[in-house]
Formats: structure tokens, C-alpha cells, sequence
């Protein structure tokens, strides 16, 4: 869905609607600054899968931060457009601004942009210590708690997700199997004492699917397909074009054209929590807004 659009440059063009890019319209906003916000599903789409949070301020969990990041972006309508239902596909700076392409074909044009698009679900080939002969089961923030209730359930992976299923659903009678690498057993230790969940460390870990469907894990057992999830942390979500990227795939805002702004998750991996990635999109607008006054 398209709200408005502008055949004109805006002065910025925002990729991602999360609390970076939505921070980042909202900011904008505040300053005079026309833009656009390109967002390929509903804005706060991903904090909507994260059912508590407990480093938020004013908000418990993520669908209500989400209805309110949302409604603050309606609220400056008349100043920024957006973009909803329509990737974005490619990004392209040059010394006059910058070119964002939507996979309909549709090309966004502005003086500045901020490239908020985050991090995705790290995928079961991605991790090297597991190989797996089946489909790449669903991340576990899909899961649905109520429907694993008493079921046994593979978790591959111990990433934070976990600790905030555990933390939602307190009362829930799970049965959480999680094999991970002994290099990411730290990220475990805030549900180490928990009696719904086995950690199992190990090196390697082999996925396969029997005559009758299921997901056999080696020593682990055989589960249901519908109960197997991956938890294996993110990679970076970078749009192909301009974005300089690091060796694993982040785009620090320090390396990118004068034109080409980064805000929230896909910045690094050191911080990626919400209200940094609020604070980050903000910030972003705002320089922004002082190079447009000191360049155009």
C-alpha cells in the first residue's frame, strides 16, 4: 500500500519501518524535513513477534510499542509518505543524493537516506556446526507457546529469543530441547536454572527426516516437524548497491557515502536492542537535517 507519493526528491528516504526508521520519520518530521518510509510488510512488523520486553521504556511488550510506534508515524502524515507492501531492492547513492529502487520498479528519489532494514533470522546452513537434510524450520519467535505446551521441542540454537519465550509464557508447561556450540554458552545463562529447557553443548549437530516425516537429531531424538525452530542469532538484512559493508555483512555509519545514513540493527551487532535502534534512527534524522542546511 502507498499513502501518498512525491514525483520531487525528498529531503530523506527511510528503508525499514522498525523503531529505527520509524524514529528516524518521526524526527524528520519534527524538523521540517519531507520523507518517505518504504517498508515492505506493516510498520513494527518484527516488534510485534517479541511477546515481552523488559529494557523498554513505557511499554511491556512489543505489539503495544509497535501500536504506538505506528500511530506516532501516522500522526506526521502530512510530512512523511509511506511506503507499505513493496520491498525496497537496491540503494544507490551519488553526489546529489540517492536513489532507492522498489521491486514494482518504482524509483524513490532523495537528498539523504537512512538504510534501517535491520537483521533476519540466521538460517540452519548458516551455522557451522549444524548440517541439516530438512526444510529450514520456522525462527522460534513464530512460535506458539500454547500449541507446544507438554509437546518436546528442538530449539537449535540458545540466541535471546529464548530467555523471552521463557519470560512471556512463565507458566507454560514447555519441554525445550537446545543443542548449541560451546561458544555461544553465555547466551544461555539467563535461562540456565530454568527447568522447561535442556541445554545441550556440542560441536556438531546433524539434521535429517525419517520414512514417517519427522526430524531426527542424532543423540537427541526424534521430534515433530511443527516442533523444531531455529534460534541461531541474525545476519544483517543490507540492501545491495551503495552500503559498505564489513565482512559480516554490517554497515557501520562511519564507512558509508556522505549521502547514506545507517540507523538501528544494522549498524553492528554490539547493540542491538530496541531502544537503541530508536535512538539510532533519531540521531540519524537528525544529521540529516544539519547537512541539509550546511550542503542542500
Amino acid at each position: 500500500m502507498v499513502t501518498r507519493t512525491s514525483s520531487a526528491p525528498y529531503d530523506l528516504v527511510i528503508v525499514g519501518g522498525g523503531p529505527a526508521g520509524c524514529a528516524a520519520a518521526v524526527m524528520a518530521a519534527s524538523v521540517g524535513l519531507r520523507s518517505a518510509l518504504v517498508e515492505r510488510r506493516e510498520l513494527g512488523a518484527t516488534l510485534r513477534r517479541v511477546p515481552a520486553v523488559g529494557n523498554v521504556l513505557g511499554f511491556a511488550t512489543g505489539t503495544a510499542f509497535a501500536d504506538a510506534v505506528a500511530a506516532d508515524v501516522r500522526r506526521v502524515a502530512d510530512s512523511c509518505d509511506v511506503l507499505l507492501g513493496t520491498p525496497a531492492t537496491e540503494l544507490r547513492a551519488d553526489d546529489e543524493g540517492v536513489t532507492v529502487l522498489l521491486a514494482s520498479g518504482t524509483a524513490v528519489r532523495g537528498r539523504y537516506a537512512i538504510a534501517a532494514t535491520g537483521v533476519r533470522a540466521a538460517l540452519p546452513h548458516e551455522a557451522g556446526w549444524l548440517t541439516s537434510a530438512v526444510d529450514a524450520p520456522p525462527p522460534l519467535w513464530e512460535a506458539n507457546a500454547a500449541r507446544l505446551a507438554g509437546r518436546r521441542t528442538l530449539v537449535l540454537g540458545a540466541d535471546r529469543p529464548l530467555g523471552t519465550l521463557l519470560r512471556a509464557h512463565p507458566g507454560a508447561p514447555l519441554d525445550l530441547v537446545v543443542p548449541h556450540p560451546s561458544a555461544d554458552a553465555y547466551k544461555a545463562d539467563e535461562v540456565r536454572t530454568d527447568p522447561r529447557v535442556t541445554l545441550v553443548r556440542l560441536d556438531a549437530l546433524a539434521l535429517h527426516r525419517s520414512p514417517e516425516g519427522q526430524v531426527t537429531a542424532g543423540e537427541l531424538g526424534t521430534f515433530a516437524p511443527d516442533a523444531v525452530f531455529v534460534n541461531l542469532g541474525v545476519r544483517p538484512a543490507a540492501l545491495p548497491g551503495t552500503l559498505t559493508t564489513t565482512p559480516d555483512g554490517y554497515c557501520p555509519p562511519d564507512r558509508q557515502h556522505p549521502r547514506l545514513l545507517t540507523a538501528g540493527d544494522l549498524r553492528s551487532p554490539r547493540a542491538q536492542r530496541i531502544m537503541t535502534a530508536t535512538g539510532s534512527g533519531a540521531e540519524a534524522a537528525l544529521h540529516a537535517y544539519y547537512a541539509l542546511r550546511l550542503r542542500g
